[in-house]
């Protein structure tokens, strides 16, 4: 194994999205990850559709090899004692525990933060959790929309008029909970390269999706006399008539003219230079309208040409398949091709965005694990003989890899509809 995590071990219990993708950036970087699933349904993005044919039907799910890559997975009941035990020997020799339970889930079962530090005291333990370890809203359930309307940044999204507008993506569950994580676990391994200490990273996806705001909240903090900021009155987000998406002929682009040699150019390339000094107005004013009737006259292909020749901040606004397609996507490695059990054509997902010059990352160097692949594998290396591991698996307490015929547990909903975050 390779890439600059290598030799990093690192104990994935969370599922879903935000602690996954967190561990797939590690995984991706060289870190061997395991996923300790539940034996009976594992992690339950597992059966999530669209199903991807002829893979194993615990590894056929797209969102979950999107996710899951380069990783291997044991399947341990955390409710057996002997359960609890195999967690408490990986525990023993891993350097990061990675988990996203409620707090206080894993302290009741025994093998909480305390109980593993007094195994390892070396071991990095990360919780990614809504509200955070501590607080008033520690216990509360949630999900990426209700951490970004509690942030504040969901009611900033949107037209002056309208309803707040939801990412397509999960800003709280990957921005403010797993890129938080990846960072407050590396920071940990660095420190603990001085100190030898282990220690916990409590990553509240409220908190991180607040301060995507910094510099508006900044700005709200520090001006008493300025009015609360408000949806579609930002200047980022619609205020500008320079900085906003318009509709074309035949689609939408984007115009980010925001530095003043940005809004020139683009007023001298469509003849109206006596726009220059409109470029702060607001939207809905008589120079807003002009601009858009300027759009409205133009195909998305027309404005990428004229972007080409004028340098001005202009894109045109991409369908996720198009984006896929582009040139700038396959120059960048952004889709990589995975060789799948069962499947005959290599799946096809995103690759990994940090590009290293001389230790790069592997996105593409093992395929999503069936439940429990590595079960007896992983055992052994934790120094269970195979008759220990036939023990265990008799007792309930570890599962290997179900048969090929396997399917989702009877009567869960949840095996049945989209689980992203």
């Amino acid at each position: 194994m390779s890439g600059p995590l290598a030799g990093v071990r690192v104990l994935d219990l969370s599922r879903l999205l935000p602690g996954p993708f967190c561990s797939l950036l590690l995984a991706d970087l060289g870190a061997e990850v395991t996923k300790v699933e539940d034996p009976g349904m594992g992690d339950y993005l597992r059966w999530s559709p669209p199903f991807v044919a002829g893979a194993h039907p615990t590894a056929r799910s797209a969102p979950f090899l999107a996710l899951n890559r380069n990783k291997r997975s044991i399947a341990v009941d955390l409710k057996h004692e002997r359960g609890r035990e195999v967690l408490r020997a990986l525990a023993r020799t891993s350097d990061v525990l990675l988990e996203s339970f409620r707090p206080g889930v894993l302290d009741r079962l025994g093998v909480g933060w305390e109980q593993l530090r007094a195994e390892n005291p070396r071991l990095i333990w990360c919780a990614v959790t809504g509200y955070g370890q501590d607080g008033p809203d520690r216990d509360r359930a949630g999900h990426d929309i209700n951490y970004l309307s509690r942030s504040g940044l969901l009611a900033l999204t949107g037209d002056p008029d309208g309803p707040p507008v939801s990412s397509a993506a999960q800003i709280a569950d990957v921005g403010g909970g797993a890129l938080m994580a990846a960072v407050g676990i590396l920071a940990a391994l660095h420190e603990r390269a001085r100190s030898g200490e282990g220690q916990l990273v409590d990553v509240a996806m409220h908190d991180g999706a607040l301060s995507w705001l910094a510099m508006l909240a900044a700005q709200q903090l520090n001006d008493p006399d300025a009015p609360p900021l408000r949806r579609g009155r930002l200047p980022l987000s619609g205020a500008l008539l320079c900085y906003r998406p318009y509709r074309c002929a035949d689609g939408w682009v984007t115009l980010g003219a925001l530095e003043p040699k940005f809004w020139r150019a683009w007023c001298r390339g469509v003849g109206r230079e006596d726009l220059v000094e409109r470029q702060f107005d607001p939207p809905g004013s008589d120079a807003h309208r002009e601009v858009e009737a300027i759009f409205a006259a133009r195909t998305r292909d027309q404005w990428a040409a004229f972007a080409a020749e004028h340098d001005c901040c202009l894109e045109p606004v991409l369908e996720l398949d198009e984006a896929l397609a582009s040139e700038l996507v396959r120059a960048r490695e952004m889709v990589v091709a995975l060789d799948q059990p069962g499947v005959a054509a290599p799946v096809r997902l995103l690759g990994l965005p940090i590009k290293l010059g001389r230790t790069p990352g592997d996105p593409a160097r093992a395929p999503g694990p069936a439940l429990g692949e590595h079960t007896d594998a992983v055992l052994a290396e934790a120094g269970y003989d195979a008759d220990a591991i036939a023990a265990l698996k008799a007792a309930g307490a570890v599962r290997g890899a179900p048969p090929a015929d396997a399917a989702a547990p009877d009567g869960d909903a949840t095996a049945r509809r989209p689980l992203l975050g």
